[in-house]
């Protein structure tokens, strides 16, 4: 592999959440990195549809799967991990809810680590643990850490904006902060939300629920750069291209690290 990645999605991440979350080490993570915070979800704005596109590079209405039911698409659409197997890179990933096991096929991982999130008080905290204990010992070439407590423990629980929202935002920032200090320049860093929300909800149109942030924090961009726009369907073929995989002809978003 030419570059190893790392991928953190944190669930429901908002910008003006991200902006008013408190954690000193936002400033630390826009003065590093390339970065957007008027990035496009997809419609429907909900995490498994969204999810899939994130790694398939394509929107819903083509990989089949609208809802947070995992549905078999009628014409199959290679996803990140499969084309980097395929390559022969090694890839690793730790999720917090159950569904997340469909945006990859059997076969694509080394290593697979489910938390069922309302089992802990942090799913979080716990995932980022074992994900940083797999870096040092299996040094896979591509690492995707799924943080689910922003969504269902704030948001959803709590309400969008509320302090029980950021402060899980706090949380998943505290584990980003982790993950950069034991990645070093070993790994080019990408952190993403999936979609925004509103009230104790998404799925709708509404720029609370449609808007983004993307970080992307590496040798291949150029740090404290700030750009409009960018969507999911980018960052499979900005992944692979920072790893030196060729992009599947099928997918449809744009290398952001040309």
């Amino acid at each position: 592999m030419k570059s190893k990645v790392i991928l953190i999605s944190i669930d429901g991440m908002r910008p003006d959440g991200f902006l008013a979350c408190g954690h000193p080490f936002i400033h630390d993570m826009m003065a590093h990195s390339m970065y957007t915070l008027s990035a496009s979800s997809m419609q429907p704005s909900v995490t498994l549809p969204c999810h899939m596109s994130m790694f398939t590079s394509v929107p819903p209405e083509r990989h089949g799967t609208v809802t947070n039911t995992y549905t078999p698409p009628v014409r199959p659409v290679k996803g990140l991990c499969e084309q980097i197997h395929d390559a022969g890179g090694r890839c690793a990933m730790f999720y917090g809810w159950e569904p997340m096991r469909d945006i990859a096929r059997p076969g694509s991982m080394i290593r697979t680590e489910y938390l069922w999130c309302y089992a802990r008080e942090s799913a979080d905290t716990e995932l980022t643990a074992r994900a940083l204990a797999c870096l040092r010992e299996d040094a896979p070439d591509f690492l995707f850490l799924y943080l689910v407590d922003t969504d269902d423990k704030g948001g959803h629980d709590c309400g969008w904006m509320s302090e029980a929202y950021l402060s899980r935002i706090r949380t998943a920032i505290e584990c980003v902060k982790n993950v950069l200090e034991l990645a070093g320049e070993d790994y080019t860093v990408i952190v993403t939300a999936d979609h925004g929300g509103h009230d104790r909800t998404h799925g709708t149109t509404m720029p609370e629920d449609m808007t983004i942030p993307m970080f992307f924090i590496g040798k291949p961009f150029e740090p404290a750069k700030q750009f409009d726009g960018g969507s999911l369907l980018d960052l499979a073929p900005t992944i692979a291209a920072v790893m030196g995989v060729l992009p599947v002809y099928d997918w449809e978003g744009n290398n952001l690290a040309r």
